[in-house]
């Protein structure tokens, strides 16, 4: 197996080689840089310099695979690499932040044996929310601006305010994958790019096909239950920090009563269930992993009883059941979740980004088609409960008039789930109840079959 020497010091890219379960060594290429493009194209600028960067740590090795890479931001023409200070962080931040903007990375890989070389690059496009002085001066508290070109990682809680991208994630983090793996391919040296991802499969515990009771389907889970478990835990430990849970002990046991009704009845009892209140006017719910799941204060204040309030917990339970929370954070970019495990692992302290990351991306919400099962099931499991399952449809009516009269917020229990009569006619169905004219305005998707 021939060595594998990286010539950069990226941490982020480090990583990423990581990932794939490579053995390499850090053989960063000094070079003075080109900055301005001048009669090149941008694309041929970030070549040259990978390029420069991957044949300066080749001279210091006698064989192996040397991987150079140079990535820049283009906006308005404009070149933007690494900032130099915090001051200049800041101001580049902010004025990457107005318009969308182009990551360019360039890539060379030099085999010292069969003495050849292959260059590449990768272009993606990046569009960014507005930041405010305030949001970009709480950014950089939590993050250094260094190793970034733009200041910014994506893979981290630079994810909060990327709106889109347009082409490879992993470019925007430093080092385009795919393009690398075929780069690789090229020079013959599949077999150990096979082999290393054999490597990280195993560091997931395998991929696993599993029966999912709820959708009566054969599913591939890559996380393990125990697994599954530890990273709702990770992620839990930081919506905590994050979030205050409710000081009223009547109201956190109001919950955690119902909660543990409706996990009784439920088709997934392998897992222990926590319920909990967090002290936040959002009228939202959201599951972990796991078995965790928050309910906001904001919610519960607009339920008018305890059917209303066990419609919510149910339907919360109901993704959990269904492993909708892994499901999408598999479909999440690799770096990112995989950072999330390593950082549950027993002994690591650094889940905080990846728990983050996490987190957001379940407030964002299942797919459309997932909420409507959740819907399903969770009038099931009310039923099976004890409670009245016609609350969910009361308590959806209800929402459906708060959310006519008022604009969507942010992270509204409206912004992530299929309009109201849809969710109505779903339930309906579950108890078997006659659908009228009005179920069918705005429908959607289909409940799961």
């Amino acid at each position: 197996m021939k060595k594998i020497y990286l010539a950069s010091d990226s941490k982020a890219r480090k990583k990423l080689l990581k990932i794939l379960g490579l053995k390499f060594k850090v053989l960063p290429g000094k070079i003075q840089e080109r900055k301005k493009a001048l009669n090149f194209s941008y694309a041929k600028l970030v070549k040259i310099n990978a390029l420069e960067k991957a044949r300066n740590a080749g001279r210091k090795v006698k064989g192996g695979i040397i991987i150079g890479a140079d990535t820049i931001i283009v906006q308005d023409k404009k070149i933007f690499g690494k900032p130099r200070d915090l001051s200049g962080a800041k101001k580049m931040l902010k004025r990457l932040s107005l318009k969308p903007q182009w990551i360019y990375t360039g890539i060379a890989v030099i085999d010292k044996e069969k003495n050849k070389e292959l260059l590449d690059y990768e272009k993606t496009k990046v569009f960014m929310d507005k930041l405010s002085d305030n949001e970009i001066d709480a950014y950089f508290k939590k993050v250094s601006f260094l190793d970034k070109a733009g200041s910014f990682d994506i893979q981290g809680r630079g994810a909060f305010f990327i709106r889109r991208i347009e082409g490879c994630f992993y470019n925007v983090v430093g080092l385009p994958l795919r393009k690398l793996y075929r780069m690789l391919k090229e020079l013959g040296a599949v077999v150990l790019v096979l082999a290393s991802l054999l490597s990280a499969s195993i560091f997931l515990s395998g991929c696993s096909t599993e029966y999912n009771i709820v959708t009566g389907e054969e599913e591939r889970y890559y996380y393990s239950t125990d697994k599954e478990v530890a990273m709702g835990q990770a992620i839990a430990r930081e919506v905590e920090k994050e979030y205050k849970l409710a000081e009223d002990p009547l109201i956190q046991k109001r919950v955690e009563d119902i909660g543990k009704r409706i996990a009784a009845v439920c088709d997934r009892k392998e897992i222990d269930y926590h319920f909990y209140v967090l002290e936040d006017d959002e009228v939202n719910a959201v599951s972990l992993p796991g078995g965790y799941v928050y309910i906001n204060k904001g919610l519960i204040d607009k339920v008018a009883n305890d059917d209303e309030l066990a419609g919510v917990i149910a339907h919360e339970v109901g993704h959990i059941v269904a492993r909708h929370s892994i499901k999408k954070l598999q479909a999440m970019q690799g770096y990112s979740i995989l950072r999330l495990l390593v950082a549950a692992a027993p002994g690591s302290g650094q889940v905080g980004n990846a728990a983050d990351l996490a987190f957001l991306e379940l407030l964002t919400g299942y797919s459309r088609e997932d909420e409507l099962l959740a819907d399903q099931l969770g009038t099931r499991y009310e039923k099976l409960a004890g409670y009245d399952p016609r609350g969910m449809i009361h308590f959806l009516e209800k929402l459906q008039e708060v959310h006519r009269r008022q604009p969507l917020r942010p992270k509204s229990y409206f912004k992530t789930h299929p309009y109201v009569p849809d969710r109505i006619r779903v339930v309906k169905q579950e108890l078997g109840e006659e659908i009228s004219f009005k179920d069918y305005i705005n429908i959607e998707q289909s409940p799961h079959k």
